[in-house]
């Protein structure tokens, strides 16, 4: 009896093919069949270097005791001298420059923790001025001499050309004091002739252009429509020396501290995604649709439609960190369930992190810090550990049709070649035809606690080894036409740094 060419089946010979762990970082953004073999699906707790992906830092309980929630860090610099503050949504503030338990609040009696400040330094010596309205002076926390307005109802802060300048809330007026000063009588300029879509101003900050004739700083500000409006000049109560360089339109700004200063450039979250002013706002010579949160703009655009509210909504935050060359935005996705996007300021590449639960953020010493419930969190630490609790990872690599579209492949073993000084615990598996459901078991892991340098005994703790590389052959399942490598890992006080993976399969007859 006949069998017809269509029903035959031809079992090759084993492949194996070689992936690069994907340095692409994560796409929300592409179609799952059209992705770059080097992007990801998910991509979680794994951060892409330019040469793998290395799993993230942990965290430390830097600063506990504090009563309530941590909505703002205060950082004061003077000098040699460094100082760190925490404002609790009870209404206090709390001195966290050292490791610890916290002694009593230096400030009382407030009505939230939440706060916008800036350093300045006068004639008179260097203070952090935060609004609405508190003065720090390197010893105590004071009350400004601010007359003209309402201090109460000053919401936001920055310092442009020795001039502090304020937002009134649910306005759009900028209100200024004199130069070098930090009390005084205010003045205002009304923004409401130039803001045609109304609204109230939301944030404002300082963006260094290069305008022709040398780089100049320049004031901008957004309003709660994504109207961005921009001046430049010294004296604002002067026309021959300020001047309105232009009003733009972008997505409405998302919470209330959406604005970053990042190098000559500022980074303004909206509902467009991440973006850079200097793409956005010089459409004669950029392409104005350029965010940098492009690759990942569906991931964004769900989170802001989802955990957006409004600009009051407490959470959302742009941070950046030179020491480890990462942009991140913290999602406010629920209370204990933060979640940071994270980008690689040197390849661009995104990723998510999960495990640090934060309501804000501040660089301090060069350190990312977050504020949390009862404490504040050292972040990205070299402990590889959250607390005391493990850091799990999550990898979907893009689905890939191994050279062949259109022919079945029977997935046997993947060979994950990982860089580590520990046993981390490691499954891998291979997720078929586009379906991005978690197909490995759930990880525990229980290991060696190794020693931390200038905490660990010599001769007592047990001191970790240099990375080396493991690549074990791991059995994996699976058939179907295209295949994303899924890798998880779980570990506790380890480094992880994955390079490629080798994918051992074999293909059948197109159409079987």
């Amino acid at each position: 009896m006949g069998v017809s060419p269509g029903s035959m089946i031809q079992h090759n010979a084993a492949q194996v093919q070689s992936l690069p762990a994907p340095l692409g970082g994560w796409n929300a953004r592409d179609s799952f069949a059209n992705m770059e073999p080097t992007d990801a699906v998910t991509l979680i707790n794994m951060f892409p270097t330019v040469s793998n992906l290395t799993l993230r830092g942990g965290y430390t309980k830097h600063a506990t005791g504090l009563s309530g929630k941590v909505q703002t860090i205060m950082v004061y610099n003077y000098g040699n001298s460094s100082k760190m503050f925490a404002a609790t949504s009870s209404g206090n503030i709390y001195d966290v420059t050292s490791a610890g338990v916290v002694g009593a609040p230096v400030v009382t009696g407030l009505s939230n923790g939440i706060w916008e400040y800036t350093n300045i330094t006068t004639a008179g010596g260097s203070y952090i001025m935060a609004v609405n309205a508190l003065l720090y002076d390197g010893s105590s926390w004071t009350n400004p001499s601010i007359s003209g307005v309402a201090s109460a109802d000053l919401v936001n802060i920055t310092l442009f050309k020795n001039r502090l300048w304020f937002i009134e809330q649910y306005t759009l007026k900028a209100w200024y004091l004199p130069t070098s000063s930090i009390g005084g009588t205010a003045q205002y300029t009304d923004l409401s002739a130039l803001c045609k879509f109304g609204g109230h101003l939301v944030d404002l900050d300082t963006w260094t252009l290069d305008a022709g004739y040398g780089v100049d700083d320049n004031l901008a500000f957004i309003t709660s429509v994504g109207e961005v409006i921009v001046y430049r000049g010294t004296d604002p109560a002067s026309a021959a020396t300020w001047a309105l360089i232009g009003v733009w339109k972008l997505g409405s700004p998302v919470g209330t501290r959406p604005m970053l200063k990042w190098g000559g450039d500022l980074l303004i979250l909206t509902y467009d995604g991440l973006m850079p002013m200097a793409a956005s706002l010089q459409s004669s010579r950029l392409d104005p649709r350029v965010a940098l949160s492009d690759k990942i703009q569906g991931a964004i655009t769900a989170a802001t439609n989802q955990y957006g509210g409004n600009h009051a909504s407490v959470g959302w935050q742009v941070t950046y960190t030179a020491k480890y060359n990462a942009v991140w935005i913290n999602i406010p996705v629920a209370d204990g369930q933060q979640e940071q996007y994270v980008m690689n300021t040197i390849t661009k590449a995104w990723a998510q992190f999960t495990g640090w639960a934060s309501y804000c953020w501040e660089i301090f010493g060069d350190d990312p810090y977050f504020g949390s419930d009862g404490y504040v969190g050292h972040a990205w630490d070299d402990s590889y550990t959250d607390d005391v609790s493990n850091i799990n990872t999550q990898t979907i690599q893009a689905f890939n049709y191994f050279g062949a579209r259109g022919v079945k492949k029977y997935f046997t073993r993947a060979r994950p070649s990982i860089f580590t000084n520990g046993t981390p615990t490691i499954g891998v598996g291979m997720n078929i035809d586009f379906d991005t459901s978690d197909t490995t078991a759930a990880l525990t892991f229980s290991g060696t606690s190794y020693g931390v340098w200038d905490v660990g005994l010599w001769d007592t703790a047990v001191w970790g080894a240099d990375l080396v590389i493991q690549n074990t052959w791991l059995g994996i399942t699976g058939i179907g036409y295209c295949g994303g490598l899924q890798m998880k890992t779980a570990s506790q006080g380890i480094q992880i740094q994955w390079a490629s993976t080798d994918v051992v399969y074999q293909s059948g007859w197109a159409g079987v």
